[in-house]
């Protein structure tokens, strides 16, 4: 296995610039590392879904390889020219995601998040991929970038929300649906 962290602090960051994986020195807020910056914020927001009491098996089996390909993905953009995320593993998430689906029932509103504990985190980190989506997205009009990443961040958020949605029937909860137009809530007394 390559480098190991033997000293954490390096202080070769001190002046605002970070070391990418082929040596070249760039800004911590370069468009690269501000990707793979949101990658890593997703990648801990899953390990928090993860950390919640009562995530059933087979989506915590799922959001731990999830945060694998994550890092895969993170080393990829750190590494210009890098690419290891495969068409077999996009395919994964999208039959993980149907597997997942067909056990809800249809929706016809949009959701508020919640559902309990895990489910709210699992918003918030679907949230957060589709900030990484942007982020990525932006970096891919100045840079390369892998070329299975868009799609897979893509299709990574849209798992999320139903896992969420898993996650919050699993917990006993229910969908919150958005209602547009509705009247604002009863002043106090």
């Amino acid at each position: 296995m390559g480098h190991r962290l033997t000293k954490i602090y390096t202080r070769t960051g001190d002046a605002g610039t970070t070391g990418l994986g082929d040596g070249r020195r760039v800004d911590k807020d370069a468009p690269r590392v501000a990707a793979y910056g949101d990658l890593d914020e997703l990648n801990s927001q899953l390990g928090l879904v993860l950390a919640q009491a009562g995530v059933p098996e087979e989506p915590a089996r799922c959001l731990r390889e999830i945060q694998q390909l994550l890092f895969d993905l993170g080393g990829d953009l750190c590494i210009p020219g890098r690419h290891s995320l495969t068409e077999a593993q996009l395919e994964w998430l999208e039959r993980w995601l149907d597997h997942f689906n067909a056990q809800l029932p249809p929706l016809a509103e949009f959701l508020l998040p919640g559902g309990g504990p895990a489910a709210a985190s699992c918003h918030v980190a679907r949230a957060v991929c589709r900030r990484a989506e942007r982020t990525l997205t932006a970096l891919a009009k100045v840079e390369a970038v892998p070329p299975l990443a868009l799609a897979f961040v893509n299709r990574l958020s849209d798992f999320l929300f139903v896992v969420a949605r898993v996650l919050a029937q699993a917990s006993g909860e229910h969908d919150t649906l958005w209602q547009p137009g509705r009247p604002e809530a009863p002043m106090p007394r």
